[in-house]
This record gives C-alpha cells, structure tokens and sequence, in this order.
C-alpha cells in the first residue's frame, strides 16, 4: 500500500515539503525542484534516527525541540543550500529562535 503524501508549497521559497499523513508534521522531507536535493527531516522526541553514510546532516534545538536533517542521495550540493533548506522549514514549523548545528551539540 502505497503512503498518501500531502504537499505543502512555502511561499517564501521554491522549496516543496512533503509530509506522510500519518507522520508528525516535524518529520517531513524538503524538496529543491532545481537541484533535485531532498533532505529529510527527523523529530528526535519522537522518532528514531540512523544516519546514512556518505550523507550530509545537520541539528537544530530550540528550548523545545530536537530535529535532525539528512540529505538524500547527496551529490557535493552546497552546504548552504542545506542550510537555506532547512531554515526556510524551520521558519515553517514556527521555530523562529532555532539554532543549526552541524554536530550534535553537547549538553551544557
């Protein structure tokens, strides 16, 4: 059975996000129509996440949150067109005051 996907379009950017409907809003997957880049996007409250080799990941925290992003089939794309990507989600979700780190950051 094939999963019913729900595209949203933002209006600030050309990236398309694509939620599962039986996913939580957080763990979408953001599309780049020009470069054909996708980088999935994980709730770490809430799901389990397994990096994949030879792929690019970032981590954004909020007081609240804790999200991780991991390109799909990464071909030496920019880093800042990752980062774009995943600010334009993060302003999406509502996350205004979030912090991108492209390690895990430490507990203070």
């Amino acid at each position: 059975m094939q999963k019913q996907i729900e595209l949203i379009h933002l209006f600030m950017s050309n990236y398309l996000i694509s939620i599962p409907r039986n996913e939580a809003l957080k763990d979408g997957t953001i599309h780049d129509p020009y470069t054909k880049l996708k980088v999935k996007a994980f709730d770490l409250l809430k799901s389990r996440f397994n990096p994949s080799k030879g792929e690019v990941r970032f981590f954004v925290t909020t007081a609240h949150e804790k999200l991780a992003f991991e390109t799909k089939g990464y071909k030496k794309q920019r880093k800042l067109l990752i980062l774009q990507m995943i600010s334009r989600y993060c302003i999406y979700l509502g996350l205004i005051e979030a912090q991108i780190h492209s390690t895990w950051p430490l507990s203070g």
